[in-house]
């Protein structure tokens, strides 16, 4: 058996033993259209349980490449609400709407909030920028028709977990300067440099705590068309050379993750830029953690942690 932290969370250390009892063949040696389906089915069990909400509609926005499936999670049928931007993990590989829908359920109660899930296109059938490009425009379209979606255009956010979160960071980049303007932004342990996968936590943490380095390296093979548009900062929005006028951050981190290093280098960044920020570290937590808040007790923590912040931004006009 790998060898692990004694300050691993219980419920990371049995959930890690069962990854184990399964003898899976690593990540990097399959190829992911094959294995999407069965893992993203795989996937939903850990999400936790649905919560139940007045409105859960699938709807469809037109993209630069054709149109996007999104879902929206209203909490409430007044109009002018709160809307978060969402965009799922799965290292632009994998996840869909489905994978997400209780993580975007239990933030839409929570917050009392509209969540609108987009269904971004995937790798490695398309690669980078594709997905960039989709999550921009999602973006703005759900700003420009706001109120037909009875959401308050002056208060809509961006979040994501992981690939997500990446994502959610350079949309919130660009809306600096294409629009909207963004009332905040909402990382779970974001993907924030795909130009170096040699940080101390990813060193440190590279097997045996789930996602492991050379899977992100996949992930990353599979995003991108060559290693060089590792140093763009639509893929490694910690490259950014201005961080600048970005909105109010929320960024959640986890002790044993390999990505901890570059997300919390990015919440000391956005900090330095003067971006009003709250950095959380959940100790003994692992990569997914949110995404799996049927696994982890911290998942739901993390999530009212997160619709917490969204609920004290300050209202339409203050």
């Amino acid at each position: 058996m790998p060898t692990r932290s004694p300050r691993l969370h219980a419920q990371a250390l049995a959930f890690l033993e069962q990854q184990d009892a399964l003898n899976a063949p690593p990540l990097q040696t399959q190829i992911a259209p094959r294995i999407r389906e069965a893992r993203d089915e795989a996937s939903i069990p850990r999400t936790g349980a649905p919560t139940p909400l007045p409105r859960v509609e699938d709807l469809t926005l037109p993209g630069p490449h054709g149109d996007i499936p999104f879902r929206l999670y209203a909490a409430s049928s007044e109009p002018n609400q709160l809307a978060v931007v969402y965009f799922h993990g799965g290292g632009f590989v994998f996840g869909n709407r489905d994978t997400h829908d209780n993580l975007c359920r239990a933030l839409a109660h929570e917050a009392k909030a509209t969540v609108l899930s987009v269904d971004y296109r995937l790798s490695p059938e398309v690669r980078f920028p594709i997905s960039v490009q989709e999550s921009i425009a999602a973006t703005q379209w759900i700003a420009g028709n706001a109120p037909s979606l009875d959401l308050d255009p002056a208060r809509i956010a961006v979040a994501g977990d992981s690939a997500g979160g990446n994502l959610a960071a350079v949309v919130a980049l660009h809306a600096r300067t294409a629009g909207p303007r963004l009332a905040a932004q909402i990382l779970f342990y974001p993907v924030a440099d795909l130009n170096s996968l040699d940080t101390e936590s990813y060193l440190a943490f590279a097997e045996a705590y789930g996602l492991t380095r050379a899977a992100m390296q996949w992930f990353r093979d599979q995003y991108l068309e060559s290693p060089e548009q590792g140093l763009h900062p639509d893929a490694s929005p910690l490259l950014a050379t201005d961080l600048a006028h970005l909105p109010p951050t929320l960024i959640l981190t986890a002790e044993f993750d390999p990505l901890r290093d570059e997300a919390e280098a990015y919440a000391r960044r956005l900090e330095k830029a003067g971006v009003p920020v709250t950095l959380t570290r959940y100790p003994g937590m692992i990569h997914a953690f949110i995404a799996m808040r049927g696994e982890f007790d911290d998942g739901d923590r993390a999530i009212r942690q997160a619709a917490a912040f969204l609920r004290a931004l300050p209202p339409t006009g203050s």
